[in-house]
């Protein structure tokens, strides 16, 4: 294994966005924190990041989940420590959109609609499209705004996983979350599968 850990972050681990992150890590041979999926994320960052290191091999898929809290929640606290330690190293973030309001969103570099493109406009919960208001897309989602704080090389958003009107459905094999992990392993160089 490298020097460091490599993760992805992934803004969402209620019980469906779980089994669709264990299922595409499955496909395409990543690994899976199970333990840090959870509504909201259920153990420390200290404690994740013990997790990380255990993995027979690298990269390594990490859910957070904010349980809808527009403030910084456990999942953010989360977040925050795994992204910024230093024997991981940050691939990208997959953020989630959600319909919580109040919250200031991530920019993203890209994202991945309901239909499984990759576009340049902001997708809603359900992976429609919103018009662009500026220069890149605006993911907002309860877990995301942590994002701005920390440093995530790229950073793909989509509509809630697992859900989406069936877009992203497991029985499809849940073709828009695979589809931005895809994007992020892309653009950093990473083979997988």
């Amino acid at each position: 294994m490298p020097e460091k850990v490599r993760v992805i972050l992934v803004t969402d681990g209620d019980r469906c966005a779980q089994h669709v992150v264990e299922d595409i890590a499955r496909q395409l041979n990543l690994r899976c924190i199970s333990a840090s999926a959870g509504n909201p994320t259920p153990i420390s960052g200290e404690e994740i990041v013990e997790l990380i290191k255990t993995v027979p091999h690298d990269p390594v898929l990490v859910m957070f989940d904010d349980r809808g809290r527009r403030d910084k929640g456990k999942g953010e606290t989360a977040m925050e420590y795994v992204a910024s330690h230093p024997d991981l190293e940050v691939l990208g973030a997959v953020a989630v959109a959600s319909n919580t309001s109040g919250i200031e969103g991530v920019a993203a570099d890209a994202c991945v609609n309901g239909t499984g493109q990759v576009v340049q406009n902001s997708v809603d919960k359900y992976g429609q499209e919103k018009a662009p208001k500026g220069e890149k897309p605006i993911v907002s989602g309860d877990t995301v705004d942590v994002l701005n704080d920390v440093e995530v090389p790229v950073i793909i958003g989509v509509g809630d996983i697992g859900k989406m009107d069936k877009a992203d459905d497991i029985r499809r094999g849940a073709p828009v979350t695979r589809k931005a992990i895809e994007e992020i392993l892309k653009r950093s160089g990473i083979s997988y599968g």
